[in-house]
C-alpha cells in the first residue's frame, strides 16, 4: 500500500515537474507578437501593415509623452522646446543617472524621464489631466491606474489603467501631424518641435518616441517576465510626410528596454518601404 501510494505520489511530482517544464518551453518559444503601420499622412492611405495585434490595446508607455507635451503646452505649464527646466530632486524616480539633473521639455522627450512626465501631470491636477485625454480621445481614456493604489495621475500610463492599440496610435499621430486635435495649433507645433530626430539613408527623416514596459499580468500587475515595445511617429521628406507605429509583444526580458530595440526595427521598415 505504502508503496502505491509513493509510486503514485513520485508520478504526481513528475507530471508536475513536466508540466512546469512544458510551460517553460512554451514560454521561452512564444511567438513574438508585432503590428506595424505606416499611412500617407495627406491622404490616409496604407502604405503597409502588418501584424495581429493591431486592434488590440496596450499599456502606451513612454509614448505617452507625446499626449503630455501636447497637454504642457495647451495649458501654458511648457513654454517651448527648453522652458521651463526642472531640477531634479532627492526622491523622484530616477533609474538612469541622465535623469539625475535639470530636464528641459527636449531632454525630457530625448531621454524619456518619468520623473518630468509626473511633474507635469502633477502640476495638471487630475480633472485637467482627464479633461485634456477625454479630449484627445486617447485610447480607454482610463486614468484610475493601479486597483486600488490611486495613483492614476503619476502612473496611469505605465503598464496601468490607460490603454491604446496600435490602430488608435495611427489614428491619433495622423489627427496631430495634420492639426486635426482639438489643441491649438501652437501647442501641436511645438510638441513635434521636441520629439527626438533621425536621419534615415533614403534621406527621410523620422521622428518619433518609444516606449518599454512589461506586459500586465491577469491580476493586473504588471509581468516582469515579458516586455512590450512601441516606436510611434511620422517621418518626412521634402513635401512628402507618412506617420508609423510598431509595437512588439511577448518578447523575453532582456537588456535594456524593448522600446529602442523596436525603433530600430522601424527604421531598418521605413529604408526599405519608403522611397
Amino acid at each position: 500500500m505504502q508503496r502505491t501510494i509513493k509510486a503514485a505520489l513520485g508520478m504526481a511530482s513528475g507530471t508536475v515537474v513536466a508540466m512546469f517544464a512544458l510551460q517553460g518551453q512554451a514560454f521561452a518559444a512564444g511567438e513574438k507578437l508585432t503590428c506595424m503601420i505606416i499611412l500617407n499622412a495627406k491622404s490616409g492611405e496604407v502604405i503597409a501593415k502588418e501584424g495581429e495585434i493591431c486592434d488590440k490595446r496596450n499599456s502606451p508607455a513612454s509614448t505617452f509623452k507625446v499626449p503630455l507635451a501636447l497637454m504642457g503646452f495647451e495649458s501654458g505649464i511648457l513654454q517651448d522646446s527648453h522652458n521651463p527646466s526642472w531640477p531634479y530632486k532627492e526622491g523622484y524616480p530616477a533609474w538612469r543617472e541622465s535623469w539625475k539633473q535639470s530636464v528641459d521639455p527636449t531632454y525630457w522627450e530625448d531621454q524619456s524621464v518619468v520623473w518630468f512626465s509626473q511633474e507635469l501631470t502633477r502640476k495638471l491636477g487630475k480633472e485637467q489631466f482627464q479633461k485634456y485625454t477625454d479630449e484627445l480621445n486617447y485610447g480607454n481614456r482610463d486614468l484610475s491606474g493601479d486597483p486600488g493604489k490611486d495613483n492614476g495621475l503619476l502612473r496611469s500610463w505605465i503598464s496601468s489603467s490607460l490603454t491604446i492599440s496600435p490602430n488608435e496610435q495611427v489614428d491619433f499621430l495622423l489627427k496631430m501631424v495634420n492639426q486635426k486635435l482639438p489643441f491649438s495649433e501652437v501647442a501641436t507645433t511645438k510638441t513635434m518641435a521636441i520629439l527626438p530626430t533621425h536621419e534615415l539613408s533614403n534621406g527621410w527623416t523620422a521622428h518619433g518616441k518609444t516606449g518599454s514596459g512589461y506586459e500586465t499580468g491577469p491580476k493586473g500587475k504588471p509581468d516582469r517576465r515579458r516586455q512590450f515595445g512601441w516606436y510611434v511617429g511620422w517621418a518626412e521628406k521634402n513635401d512628402e510626410k507618412v506617420v508609423f507605429v510598431r509595437l512588439n509583444k511577448n518578447m523575453p526580458v532582456g537588456k535594456g528596454g524593448l522600446g529602442p530595440i523596436t525603433r530600430d526595427e522601424q527604421w531598418v521598415t521605413l529604408e526599405k518601404t519608403l522611397k
